[in-house]
């Protein structure tokens, strides 16, 4: 009788035991790494002026490509809408990749080719608080956007690169920077740029070749996707 009793107090217990949780398929932590991957490569794309500002609102420039960006996430692909949003995206990001090929080129001169990518380096996570030399680093941005044409006409300088120049600052090399950049990029180069766009010359019509086309279309295709990737990231957060 006794053996009975214990018998059906196991199976009891054995019928009410729940059965345990199953793990998710995706961990939290690969979530939250794969959207910082997400981020850093729409980043690494959008080269934000403002890089501290999330919201993208506080500079008119920033401003303007998110509003591209999230028009042209609500567009359908495809459309002549999203082709022409995506022209002005591309147009937007070349003038910021054109500005950070400037610095590259002064770096690569003062001999820090090795050392470029991470000098330049600016995303959201890098804090104010990590400057050690703030006043001087921002009198040395006032000169570059005074003296020199690196930021070509943009009436206020980039803040990334703030964090570009108390880097220099700290290695000995703030002042020597801004005056390669003055003999590099002289403030009358853009007068004399727009000089010679006024001068007649004869037009050259020249066929693209089939492997620039496809490089180009790949480009595009590729600057699409980061942008979806950063749309996605935007309504996580």
């Amino acid at each position: 009788m006794e053996e009975r009793r214990r018998f059906y107090h196991y199976l009891c217990c054995c019928c009410c035991e729940e059965p345990p949780e199953k793990s998710p398929l995706i961990s939290d932590t690969l979530l939250y790494f794969d959207r910082e991957v997400k981020r850093r490569r729409a980043e690494e794309a959008n080269l934000w002026n403002e890089p501290q500002d999330v919201s993208h609102t506080e500079r008119d420039d920033d401003r303007e490509l998110y509003n591209l960006l999230q028009k042209r996430a609500k567009t359908r692909r495809g459309s002549e809408g999203y082709r022409r949003l995506s022209f002005d995206i591309s147009a937007h990001r070349q003038v910021r990749k054109d500005v950070k090929d400037r610095w590259r080129i002064l770096l690569d001169n003062l001999g820090f080719s090795n050392e470029a990518d991470s000098l330049l380096t600016v995303t959201s996570n890098t804090s104010y608080k990590t400057l050690r030399n703030p006043a001087e680093a921002r009198r040395l941005l006032g000169i570059l956007s005074a003296e020199t044409s690196i930021f070509e006409q943009q009436s206020i300088p980039p803040e990334r690169y703030l964090f570009v120049l108390d880097r220099l600052i700290v290695l000995d090399m703030g002042t020597e920077f801004v005056s390669i950049a003055r003999r590099f990029y002289p403030q009358e180069t853009i007068e004399s740029s727009e000089k010679d766009t006024t001068e007649p010359t004869t037009a050259v019509l020249v066929s693209p070749c089939p492997e620039e086309v496809g490089d180009v279309g790949e480009k595009e295709e590729s600057s699409v996707e980061v942008d979806e990737e950063s749309f996605l990231v935007n309504l996580m957060e």
